[in-house]
Order: C-alpha cells, then structure tokens, then sequence
C-alpha cells in the first residue's frame, strides 16, 4: 500500500512559478514509476509527466514544466515555470507498480494523491 500526499498548490500570476511536492509511504517508494497528472474543471484528467529514471512530458508542458524525484525522501516534485491559464486544474501525484505499462493512461496507476488546487491568474 502506497500512501501519496501533495503539497505546494496556490494562486500564482501568468509567467510565475510553483514547486509541486508528493510524499509516498512505503519502503520500494524507488520502484514505482511516479506521474503528474491534472484535471481542469469539466475536463478529463490529463497526463503531465512521469519518471522512473527518465522523464516523459506532455507536449503541452514540454519546456516549462519539470518532474524529479529524491528516493531517499521518497518524494516527487514538479517544477512548474511560465505558468498560463490553460495550466489551471487540480494536480495529482499517481504512482504505477507496472513495470511496463502505458504511463500517459490513468488506468496504469495503482494509487493516487488526494490533488492539490493550481490556480494561474491572467
């Protein structure tokens, strides 16, 4: 079981920045491969990126947007510079215990944060 808690949500203006933050429970935090997703209201849940040990964006975040994570503190973040709009949903943290798996689909992950709001001004 794989407990997901993210923290660094807020109200920025247009070009602005946050630093999303997703503590994980657990011991083999290192194994899973760890996602960001988003959800604007009355949209679908998007893929933002993902990692195990490389990287994979959303090409709408291609360049601004940057995912890391410390297995030492069983923590992922999520970088997020030159903030618009359109990036506007609830962020959330997802971990897969797929070792292959189609990572951009949000039925490949087995547990899931409880989202924290993003909300860029124009």
């Amino acid at each position: 079981q794989v407990q997901l808690v993210e923290s660094g949500g807020g109200l920025v203006q247009a070009g602005g920045s946050l630093l999303l933050s997703c503590a994980a429970s657990g011991r083999t935090f290192s194994s899973y491969f760890m996602g960001w997703f988003r959800q604007a209201s009355g949209k679908e849940r998007e893929f933002v990126a993902g990692m195990r040990t490389t990287t994979a964006y959303a090409d709408s975040v291609k360049g601004r947007f940057t995912i890391s994570r410390d297995n030492a503190k069983n923590t992922v973040y999520l970088q997020m510079n030159s903030l618009k709009p359109d990036d506007t949903a609830i962020y959330y943290c997802a971990a897969s215990g797929y070792f292959s798996a189609n990572y951009y689909y949000r039925g490949s992950y087995n547990y899931w944060g409880q989202g924290t709001q993003v909300t860029v001004s124009s």
